[in-house]
Protein backbone atom coordinates (compact mmCIF):
# COMPACT_ATOMS: atom_id res chain seq x y z
CA UNK A 1 0.00 0.00 0.00
CA UNK A 2 3.13 2.15 0.45
CA UNK A 3 4.03 1.72 -3.11
CA UNK A 4 1.34 2.83 -4.10
CA UNK A 5 1.22 6.37 -2.25
CA UNK A 6 4.81 6.55 -3.29
CA UNK A 7 3.87 6.37 -7.01
CA UNK A 8 0.70 8.51 -6.61
CA UNK A 9 2.81 11.60 -5.20
CA UNK A 10 5.42 11.38 -7.81
CA UNK A 11 2.79 11.01 -10.34
CA UNK A 12 0.82 13.80 -8.82
CA UNK A 13 4.57 16.06 -8.60
CA UNK A 14 5.77 15.16 -12.01
CA UNK A 15 2.44 16.32 -13.20
CA UNK A 16 2.50 19.43 -11.43
CA UNK A 17 5.62 20.38 -12.27
CA UNK A 18 4.71 20.07 -15.90
CA UNK A 19 1.83 22.17 -15.72
CA UNK A 20 3.61 25.03 -13.43
CA UNK A 21 6.26 25.06 -16.57
CA UNK A 22 3.59 25.38 -19.17
CA UNK A 23 2.17 28.27 -17.80
CA UNK A 24 2.82 31.85 -19.13
CA UNK A 25 4.50 34.38 -16.54
CA UNK A 26 1.46 36.75 -15.05
CA UNK A 27 3.46 39.64 -14.12
CA UNK A 28 6.21 41.27 -14.10
CA UNK A 29 7.66 40.94 -10.38
CA UNK A 30 6.57 43.02 -7.86
CA UNK A 31 6.78 46.01 -10.42
CA UNK A 32 3.58 44.25 -12.20
CA UNK A 33 1.66 43.63 -8.52
CA UNK A 34 1.94 47.44 -7.78
CA UNK A 35 -0.59 48.54 -10.39
CA UNK A 36 -3.72 46.41 -10.36
CA UNK A 37 -4.62 46.07 -7.10
CA UNK A 38 -8.89 45.47 -8.60
CA UNK A 39 -8.09 41.69 -10.34
CA UNK A 40 -5.28 40.81 -7.55
CA UNK A 41 -5.60 39.37 -4.00
CA UNK A 42 -2.38 38.84 -1.91
CA UNK A 43 -0.17 39.59 -6.03
CA UNK A 44 -1.55 36.41 -7.81
CA UNK A 45 -4.31 37.39 -10.13
CA UNK A 46 -7.78 35.93 -9.80
CA UNK A 47 -8.12 33.91 -13.14
CA UNK A 48 -10.19 30.83 -13.84
CA UNK A 49 -8.20 29.15 -16.51
CA UNK A 50 -7.20 25.39 -16.77
CA UNK A 51 -3.87 25.82 -15.49
CA UNK A 52 -4.27 27.40 -12.70
CA UNK A 53 -7.02 25.40 -11.45
CA UNK A 54 -4.89 22.31 -12.46
CA UNK A 55 -1.99 23.87 -10.17
CA UNK A 56 -4.25 24.27 -7.00
CA UNK A 57 -6.11 20.58 -7.85
CA UNK A 58 -2.76 18.55 -7.94
CA UNK A 59 -0.63 20.45 -5.17
CA UNK A 60 -3.65 20.02 -2.98
CA UNK A 61 -3.53 16.25 -4.12
CA UNK A 62 -0.37 15.91 -2.68
CA UNK A 63 -0.95 17.48 0.13
CA UNK A 64 -3.56 15.22 0.82
CA UNK A 65 -1.76 12.20 -0.34
CA UNK A 66 1.26 12.65 1.87
CA UNK A 67 -1.20 13.36 4.63
CA UNK A 68 -3.08 10.48 4.11
CA UNK A 69 -0.17 7.60 3.39
CA UNK A 70 1.23 8.05 7.36
CA UNK A 71 -2.28 6.04 8.25
CA UNK A 72 -1.17 3.11 6.13
CA UNK A 73 2.39 2.77 6.39
CA UNK A 74 3.03 -0.42 9.01
CA UNK A 75 4.48 0.11 12.46
CA UNK A 76 7.02 -1.88 11.73
CA UNK A 77 8.26 -0.57 9.08
CA UNK A 78 8.50 3.01 10.75
CA UNK A 79 10.29 2.13 13.37
CA UNK A 80 13.40 0.00 11.67
CA UNK A 81 14.94 2.17 9.71
CA UNK A 82 18.40 0.01 9.33
CA UNK A 83 19.74 -3.19 9.52
CA UNK A 84 21.38 -1.94 12.68
CA UNK A 85 18.17 -1.52 14.48
CA UNK A 86 16.16 -4.23 12.44
CA UNK A 87 14.54 -6.47 15.50
CA UNK A 88 15.13 -9.37 12.86
CA UNK A 89 18.82 -9.18 12.56
CA UNK A 90 19.40 -8.16 16.45
CA UNK A 91 21.24 -10.34 19.26
CA UNK A 92 20.68 -9.72 22.25
CA UNK A 93 23.17 -10.72 24.83
CA UNK A 94 21.77 -12.83 27.97
CA UNK A 95 21.30 -10.09 30.87
CA UNK A 96 23.00 -10.86 33.99
CA UNK A 97 22.23 -9.42 37.41
CA UNK A 98 23.84 -6.28 38.29
CA UNK A 99 26.77 -7.80 41.65
CA UNK A 100 25.32 -6.58 44.59
CA UNK A 101 27.27 -3.90 46.61
CA UNK A 102 27.95 -4.39 50.01
CA UNK A 103 29.82 -0.94 50.85
CA UNK A 104 27.01 1.29 50.62
CA UNK A 105 26.38 3.52 52.82
CA UNK A 106 22.68 4.37 53.35
CA UNK A 107 21.24 7.81 51.83
CA UNK A 108 19.27 8.51 55.49
CA UNK A 109 22.59 8.23 58.00
CA UNK A 110 21.31 11.34 60.12
CA UNK A 111 19.61 9.85 63.44
CA UNK A 112 16.23 11.32 64.54
CA UNK A 113 15.90 13.92 66.84
CA UNK A 114 14.79 12.36 70.24
CA UNK A 115 11.15 13.75 70.97
CA UNK A 116 10.87 16.92 73.33
CA UNK A 117 9.48 16.13 77.04
CA UNK A 118 5.95 17.95 77.25
CA UNK A 119 6.10 20.88 79.33
CA UNK A 120 5.22 20.60 83.15
CA UNK A 121 2.12 22.25 83.95
CA UNK A 122 2.60 25.73 85.52
CA UNK A 123 0.79 25.44 88.82
CA UNK A 124 1.36 27.32 92.28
Amino acid sequence: MTTLFVILIILASAVLGLIVLIQNPKGGGLAGSVGGFSNQLMGVKQTTDVLEKGTWIFGALIGVLCLVSVFFIPRSAATSSGSATDATNATVPASTPAPANTNTVPMNTTPAPAPTPAPAPAGK
